[in-house]
């Protein structure tokens, strides 16, 4: 259970539990569901549909950007605007090495996201070049090593260290890039988002 970020998704003190597309990790979902209903949030919802929490659940101001193509159900994405009354946007993974929209997308502030375009199908990436016109474009190679699995705080962006060129292009933007060392978490399909589940409380 490293990958904490598909445990659910918690916005203003309330969750969302995960359901799990692969009957290996489905146990998985009963179990954040419990961690969650323990941390003393104002709710706790168990999903009608399969969503796999911040893998696809990218919270971007004042809007979900919601993936889908491989993992989460559509219908999860309609769970979480009705739940948490937050506008939320679907973009369509396409390329099965992105399998989670936190494979392909980073968001490093309020309204402003990093992401790699053929990840997406032609209409998803409509939508993000009009929603985040400046968005940092990244190219395959630093996308490939998971570089887009990223954790910000809005300054600091940390990401793997085989992704220099997007660490160059967030330097250039005036973040602090800081590079760790994840290669063999990188043989388990994971980085340094997928370890991180955000309770905003």
């Amino acid at each position: 259970m490293v990958f904490a970020a598909n445990g659910g998704l918690v916005i203003e003190g309330q969750g969302l539990g995960a359901r799990f597309t692969h009957t290996e990790r489905r146990a998985e979902g009963p179990a954040y569901l419990r961690w969650l209903e323990a941390a003393g949030l104002k709710t706790v919802t168990e999903p009608v549909h399969v969503n796999e929490g911040e893998g696809d659940f990218l919270v971007v101001g004042d809007l979900v950007l919601a993936g889908t193509g491989f993992r989460t159900d559509p219908g999860a994405h309609g769970e979480v605007q009705e739940l948490f009354g937050i506008p939320v946007v679907s973009l369509q993974l396409v390329d099965p090495r992105f399998y989670h929209l936190d494979t392909a997308l980073a968001v490093l502030g309020d309204h402003d996201v990093a992401y790699f375009p053929e990840a997406f199908s032609p209409g998803s990436r409509g939508v993000l070049q009009r929603l985040f016109p400046d968005a940092i474009l990244t190219g395959e190679e630093d996308a490939t090593v998971l570089g887009l699995n990223a954790v910000s705080d809005g300054r600091h962006v940390v990401l793997p260290a085989a992704a220099r060129d997007l660490a160059a292009q967030l330097r250039e933007r005036g973040y602090e890039p800081v590079g760790v060392e994840l290669s063999e978490l990188l043989k388990a399909g994971g980085s340094v988002k997928c370890c991180t589940l955000e309770i905003r409380s």
